[in-house]
């Protein structure tokens, strides 16, 4: 399914092991030590592949297709066609994950320091780690074992990485502390100056940004997203938290443990996110608010007061889900009574 050129093949790997790694049981009859040699998906795999079905909508890709095993819920496993070896599972979709992380494991770090990489002599590389070309690593700093600084990436004057961490090309961190087993994607900016100023009529006073920003483990943070560090608090990005592309994190944000934030999302200054928030795409949530545990935000809304635990909102100004799938429908009985249709 991958391109050779950019991605490492582990396999191939027997059935026996496959089940194993997706948490799964091997359908009646099937010959474990069969070794399959990659994943891909069910209208394109053929007999050395395992491929997955995690969603109604495939079941006629699942019933056609040639894959050699496919791992699928066991409610489903009466529809595979004849010959498909089946690893049984109530969560296909991330026995698929572990799978084919088996198959293209994360590239290990190459030891060692590119000759055009600039390493403060105060710096401390730990061991395993690989700095690639171009980059900068500024004094004092500490990186742990077994990381990855990518090309022209930037480590500020006593930043710290935990072990394990991927620091993608052309990033920045500054004034901040990075936990371990974080990946952090091309472009991404953290610890850059919150945005906090008094605005007088003689013109705008700066107020000196005091704080740090706090990462987690295992936070992973994509391309050209931007962190502010705290005003005199710290910013702080909870462990496990997934923060996609384009995302602008305010000062004194403090993001709980498991959260997702979906693409070209904001949350603005002092806002708290408690654990396992989601926000999707494109939601705005304004500043000095309390979002609860559990919460979801939909797409495109705009969050002006707090949010309790396991609401689901949508809209902007964001409401209650239900209310604002009735408001919905009365806007459309509106319409339709005035002879108009919803474009219009």
């Amino acid at each position: 399914m991958a391109d050779r050129r950019f991605f490492d093949n582990a396999g191939p790997f027997d059935l026996s092991a496959l089940a194993e790694i997706a948490e799964a049981e091997l359908s009646p009859g099937a010959d474990g030590a069969r070794r399959l040699s990659d994943v891909a998906p069910l209208d394109t795999a053929g007999p050395d592949d395992v491929s997955f079905l995690d969603n109604r909508r495939y079941l006629g890709q699942f019933g056609a297709s040639k894959a050699g095993a496919c791992i699928v819920s066991p409610e489903l496993a009466d529809r595979a066609p004849a010959g498909m070896v089946l690893l049984l599972t109530p969560r296909p979709y991330r026995g698929y994950a572990k799978v084919a992380q088996a198959f293209y494991p994360q590239p290990r770090p190459r030891p060692g320091v590119h000759p055009s990489a600039v390493v403060d002599a105060s710096a401390v590389i730990g061991e395993g780690s690989e700095i690639g070309p171009g980059v900068v690593v500024g004094p004092a700093a500490q990186i742990g074992r077994a990381c990855r600084l990518e090309a022209n990436s930037v480590i500020g004057e006593a930043v710290t990485v935990g072990d394990g961490t991927v620091v993608g090309p052309n990033a920045s961190l500054a004034y901040c502390e990075v936990g371990r087993a974080c990946q952090i994607h091309a472009g991404v900016r953290i610890g850059t100056r919150g945005f906090g100023f008094s605005m007088e009529p003689e013109g705008f006073v700066d107020v000196p940004q005091l704080g740090r920003v706090i990462v987690g483990d295992g936070v992973e943070i994509g391309a050209n997203t931007t962190i502010d560090r705290g005003a005199g608090p710290d910013t702080v990005i909870g462990a496990g938290a997934k923060i996609d592309n384009l995302v602008q994190i305010g000062h004194n944000v403090r993001i709980g443990r498991g959260c997702v934030l979906v693409a070209q999302s904001g949350i603005a200054g002092s806002t708290v996110l408690e654990d396992f928030v989601a926000v999707a795409a494109q939601a705005g949530v304004s500043g000095h608010l309390a979002i609860g545990s559990g919460a979801r935000i939909g797409a495109q809304s705009g969050v002006m007061r707090d949010v309790p635990s396991g609401m689901n909102v949508l809209g902007s100004p964001a409401r209650p889900a239900r209310e604002f799938f009735r408001l919905c429908a009365l806007w459309d009985r509106e319409l339709k009574a005035r002879g108009k249709t919803k474009d219009e």
